[in-house]
């Protein structure tokens, strides 16, 4: 009976959230309960397990998990080496395999390792040895290496932004791995970097320019699609990529993968973020009737900021704004205070700025709403999400639901766990580039993308990258770009 181990680690940084990210941060599992968590969630590991299923000769070996409890900053060097050391002794306690599946992320870096990815390939190499068949699946905001195309046979990446697609990628990898074991392809992979960081509503898939590119790589052959990268994830391999992976067709994954590329880099202009002032956002808002989207995209919790941003609360409050207003912010040491008042009580504290020094604190007086443990079940696909002991507290207009620690905010979760409706708000405040329109932007007047300080703003000139290739757009200017593939081939292919 065929042998199928599978693993996986997932994480993405911002290299200028100043906060380290910890071991504990990650919900770490072994084993059985492996299986047990992702057969009730839509992620990658459980379309893998549905598509093992339908084949009842394959023994699944569950080794190891660790599952960001959500982006973060950069990972402290010894709890990597901690992390990373449990990773591959399950490769070792496993025994002999036919086969891995791994399921990552590619935007993980920690002080001393910038390719975290692949450095789990290339160490699980070493143990398993050359010819068992590895293939892995990846955000498209990986970032995509040489190592990791060495080690792997085959690569899957999500085609959809924002992502819907968890489980059919998890699909899509386990056929290629399945087709491996078979006899039944011969991988060959094309890579074309191109020396473009891109942020913008022209990236959802669905309706943006992006998705041209996307479905084309798709289509080419038996996997492909696009690497745009987590701009945030400061590292030297930093890019936006095409990849596609042939059945030993390198001729066609070549011409293919760079006629892509040229079709990517001219529309470069257009995959990036128009920003609004942040004055002007909150008089806007102010200004209008209807329903209001304020996003904060620079402390995106998802994708590595530390969500402690008071920049648009300051401003509503200075501006005198009464128009009604819902606001994330983390706060441990407010929601400390929240909880030894107890609910009904007013308190005054300061709001903001206790994780990131860009931000200084702003006192708030309010009411004590509600008081939770901060358990999230994300509607968006079914995981448990962790934000700690969590307070409401009303201050005049505005009601801020304030956490211990960063909770992903790509949908309405954390506000509906605490029984607050956006859609009864005159204004949200979404920590999030992008969502899907149904949780914020449906029903609403306007959506207003606020150029607000941050670890994650989309004015990627602001930031400060010191390690990734330059020149890069649009962190330069002139570049320029003639596409050149990459090819690489298993040694056992």
């Amino acid at each position: 009976m065929p042998r199928i181990l599978v693993s996986e680690c997932k994480q993405e940084i911002s290299s200028f959230n100043p906060v380290l990210a910890r071991y504990s941060d990650f919900l770490i599992d072994r084993g059985e309960p492996i299986l047990t968590y992702h057969r009730h969630v839509r992620s990658e590991m459980g379309g893998a397990m549905r598509v093992f299923g339908e084949h009842p000769e394959l023994e699944i070996v569950p080794g190891y998990s660790a599952r960001g409890i959500t982006s973060s900053g950069t990972m402290a060097s010894a709890d990597f080496r901690r992390l990373a050391s449990e990773f591959l002794d399950a490769v070792r306690a496993a025994g002999p395999v036919d086969g891995i599946y791994y399921s990552l992320h590619g935007a993980l870096a920690s002080e001393d390792e910038f390719d975290p990815e692949g450095y789990f390939l290339a160490e699980t190499r070493k143990i398993v040895g050359e010819r068992i068949p590895i293939v892995v699946s990846l955000d498209l905001h990986g970032i995509l290496t040489d190592q990791i195309l060495e080690h792997a046979d085959a690569i899957a990446v999500y085609h959809t932004y924002p992502h819907v697609d968890f489980y059919q990628t998890g699909e899509r990898a386990a056929r290629l791995l399945v087709q491996l074991l078979q006899g039944e392809i011969r991988p060959v992979t094309v890579r074309v970097p191109i020396p473009a960081l891109v942020r913008g509503y022209e990236l959802i898939t669905e309706t943006g320019m992006f998705g041209r590119c996307v479905r084309r790589a798709a289509a080419a052959g038996i996997s492909g699609g696009m690497f745009i990268g987590n701009p945030f994830t400061d590292v030297p391999e930093l890019c936006s990529n095409v990849f596609l992976v042939t059945d030993n067709d390198p001729a066609l994954a070549e011409r293919e993968g760079l006629a892509i590329a040229q079709e990517f880099w001219e529309m470069r202009e257009y995959l990036q973020q128009s920003l609004t002032p942040l004055t002007e956002s909150v008089r806007l808002a102010a200004s209008l009737s209807g329903r209001v989207v304020l996003v904060d995209a620079a402390d995106a919790t998802s994708s590595g900021a530390p969500g402690d941003s008071n920049a648009i609360l300051m401003a509503l409050i200075d501006s005198g704004c009464r128009r009604t207003a819902l606001i994330p912010i983390v706060d441990q040491p407010a929601v400390d205070t929240a909880f030894r008042a107890g609910v009904g009580a007013e308190v005054t504290v300061p709001l903001g700025g206790t994780l990131d020094p860009r931000f200084a604190p702003v006192r708030v007086t309010g009411r004590v709403r509600s008081l939770s443990d901060g358990d999230v079940t994300s509607e968006s696909h079914g995981e448990a999400w962790y934000a700690g002991p969590t307070a409401v507290i009303v201050s005049g207009p505005i009601t801020l639901v304030i956490t211990s620690r960063p909770i992903s905010l790509y949908d309405r979760s954390l506000f509906l766990a605490n029984g607050q409706d956006p859609a009864t708000f005159d204004m949200t405040v979404v920590k999030s580039p992008h969502c899907q329109p149904r949780f914020f932007a449906d029903g609403a007047e306007l959506l207003i993308n606020v150029d607000a300080p941050g670890a994650t703003s989309a004015n990627l000139r602001s930031l400060g990258h010191t390690r990734c290739a330059r020149p890069m757009f649009p962190l330069d200017d002139q570049v320029t770009f003639t596409p050149k593939a990459k090819i690489f081939r298993r040694r056992n292919s």
